[in-house]
C-alpha cells in the first residue's frame, strides 16, 4: 500500500499586508516574484523523493498564491507531477483574494488540475474590510467567485473571520447571510486573533490585555459577543446544510477539505517554499524563512526535530480533538500499542467531569462547552 502524501507550496507575496497578518508574507515585484518561482521549481526538482508514497493533497497558501501569473500555478503542478506520484482525484487546493483572479488565470488553474479554490473574503462589510487593510470590496468578491463558477469550479471555499473590532453578531450574521447565498461548498470561519507584531496589535493591545484580564473591552468584542457569534454561526450553517466538522470549518456534505483534515489527523505533508513546513513522521523540519537565502538556493533543513513517542501523542490528541468526530481509541492503540485511557486517564476523568469531553462509541471528542474551551482543553494533553 502507498502510504499517503500532502504537499503545501508557500508563495510568500500580497498585494498589501494587512492590518492583522502575522504570516509569512510580503508585497514584492514582477522580478522577484519570478525569481521565487524558479527558485521553487529548482527546489522541488531536487528533493530526494521519499519512497512508497502517493500524493493525495496539494495547497498552495501564502501570501496570495493567486497574484502569481496562471502559466506559473502550471508550470509548478507540471514540476510536482513529474516528481510524484499522484493519486487519482487528488484534491488540489489554490488560495486566491477577490480581485487578483480573472478568465485567464482561472483557465490556467483548471489546465493545472487546480480542482478546489480558497476566496478570502474575512467579511461583507465595508467598513470591517477596511479597517481589516484588505484590498477588496464585497462587489469585487461577487465577481471573482462568479468567475470562478463560469471557469466550472465547483469546490470553492470562503474565507471569513469573526471577533473583529467594532464588529457586531447583527453585522457577523449579515456577513453569513450574503455568501450563503452564493451556496458555496465550504466556509472556514475563524475569530479574529490579534497577534504581536501587526498593526492590530498597537492599535488595541489595550483591549486585549482588558479582555485577557476578564474585563470589558472598548474597541473589540468581549467575550460573550465573539462567543455569540460562533453559536450564531453553527446555527445559521446548519440551517443551511453546512456540516461543523471542525472547530472552524463547516462543509457541504463531502466537500471537508482533505487537506486540512490530514493536518489535524498528522498525515505526512512535505512543505515547498520560504518557511514551509514539513512532517514525515517521526521528523519535523521547516525552510528557511530568509528571501535572500532560499532565492539563494538555501534549501537546507532548519528546526530539524525528530519526535518522540509522547510528541506524536500529544499531536494526535490536541490536533486530532479539533476534528469534532474526534480522535478514535482504535487508531490510538494500533498506532501506539497503547490505550489511549491508560495513557491520559486523569485528564479524561476531569474533563468528562466537567463537561467538556465525552466518549462515543470508539470515539473521544470535545462537547459543545468544550469546544467554547478548546484552548485549555486541548492543553490538558501536553505530557510534557
Amino acid at each position: 500500500m502507498m502510504k499517503e502524501l500532502e504537499l503545501y507550496l508557500h508563495i510568500p507575496f500580497c498585494v498589501k499586508k494587512c492590518n492583522y497578518c502575522d504570516f509569512l508574507s510580503a508585497p514584492a515585484g514582477e522580478e522577484t516574484r519570478a525569481a521565487y518561482v524558479d527558485t521553487l521549481l529548482e527546489e522541488i526538482r531536487g528533493f530526494d523523493e521519499p519512497e512508497d508514497y502517493e500524493v493525495v493533497t496539494v495547497f498552495f497558501g501564502g501570501g496570495t498564491p493567486s497574484i502569481l501569473p496562471g502559466q506559473a500555478i502550471l508550470r509548478i503542478m507540471e514540476a510536482l507531477r513529474e516528481k510524484f506520484s499522484f493519486r487519482k482525484g487528488a484534491e488540489i487546493t489554490l488560495e486566491a483574494n477577490p480581485g487578483t483572479v480573472d478568465k485567464e488565470k482561472l483557465s490556467f488553474y483548471k489546465k493545472a488540475g487546480i480542482n478546489r479554490l480558497s476566496f478570502g473574503l474575512q467579511s461583507a462589510d465595508a467598513e470591517e474590510l477596511k479597517k481589516l487593510g484588505r484590498i477588496h470590496t464585497w462587489e469585487k468578491f461577487l465577481e471573482s467567485f462568479q468567475l470562478a463558477r463560469e471557469a466550472g469550479f465547483s469546490n470553492i471555499n470562503v474565507d471569513l473571520m469573526s471577533a473583529l473590532p467594532g464588529q457586531t453578531k447583527e453585522s457577523w450574521e449579515k456577513t453569513l447571510r450574503q455568501v450563503l447565498a452564493l451556496q458555496p461548498e465550504h466556509i472556514s470561519a475563524y475569530s479574529l486573533i490579534i497577534e504581536e507584531g501587526t498593526p492590530f496589535y498597537q492599535l488595541y493591545e489595550k483591549d486585549v490585555e482588558r479582555r485577557d484580564a476578564g474585563e470589558e473591552p472598548e474597541l473589540i468584542p468581549s467575550e460573550e459577543e465573539e462567543r455569540a457569534m460562533y453559536e450564531a454561526t453553527g446555527r445559521i450553517l446548519k440551517e443551511q446544510g453546512y456540516l461543523h466538522y471542525e472547530i472552524s470549518n463547516y462543509a457541504k456534505p463531502g466537500r471537508e477539505c482533505c487537506h486540512n483534515l490530514g493536518y489535524w489527523q498528522r498525515r505526512d505533508y512535505l512543505g515547498f517554499g520560504l518557511g514551509a513546513s514539513t512532517l514525515l513522521n517521526p521528523v519535523r523540519y521547516k525552510n528557511t524563512e530568509d528571501l535572500e537565502a532560499y532565492l539563494g538556493g538555501d534549501f537546507s533543513k532548519k528546526e530539524f526535530f525528530v519526535l518522540t513517542k509522547d510528541n506524536q501523542i500529544e499531536e494526535t490528541m490536541f490536533l486530532g480533538l479539533r476534528v469534532l468526530e474526534g480522535v478514535s481509541k482504535e487508531q490510538f492503540r494500533e498506532q501506539f500499542s497503547c490505550e489511549l485511557r491508560v495513557v491520559y486517564r486523569k485528564e479524561l476523568e476531569k474533563l468528562e467531569k466537567e463537561g467538556l469531553l465525552e466518549e462515543e462509541g470508539d470515539f473521544v471528542r470535545l462537547t459543545s462547552r468544550g469546544i467554547d474551551l478548546s484552548n485549555p482543553v486541548l492543553a490538558e494533553f501536553l505530557l510534557s
